[in-house]
């Protein structure tokens, strides 16, 4: 079953953040995807821009309206993703707790669903 890890974290947090700290932290981030690479179990994963660099696209009354930046304020931003395949549910949730965000932020586990 696919699962997609969603990291959420405050961005201030990380601009704030000295730099061999965050460079600590991006050193985690790849030791954790190769643990998910060797243990067959990571299919993707991006961190994502900035949330001043989102668009949010709605469809209102027949017309595209768009904004900048995201859906709703939020103290958590999306930061980015991991999608992986797992047996199951406590698997997944496994993998998804060794996110170095999860001690930060949150880190939502949501599985995808496949039509057809």
């Amino acid at each position: 079953m696919e699962y997609m890890i969603l990291i959420y974290a405050d961005e201030q947090l990380y601009s704030d953040m000295p730099e061999a700290d965050l460079a600590a932290l991006m050193a985690e981030y790849g030791r954790y995807a190769q643990e998910m690479e060797a243990a067959g179990v990571l299919r993707g994963g991006s961190e994502l821009a900035p949330v001043h660099a989102a668009t949010t696209v709605r469809l209102r009354g027949g017309k595209v309206v768009c904004s900048d930046g995201p859906f709703a304020e939020t103290k958590e931003q999306l930061g980015g993703y991991m999608l992986i395949e797992c047996d199951n549910l406590d698997e997944a949730i496994k993998w998804a707790a060794r996110c170095p965000s999860a001690a930060q932020g949150s880190i939502e586990l949501r599985p995808l669903v496949h039509n057809g």
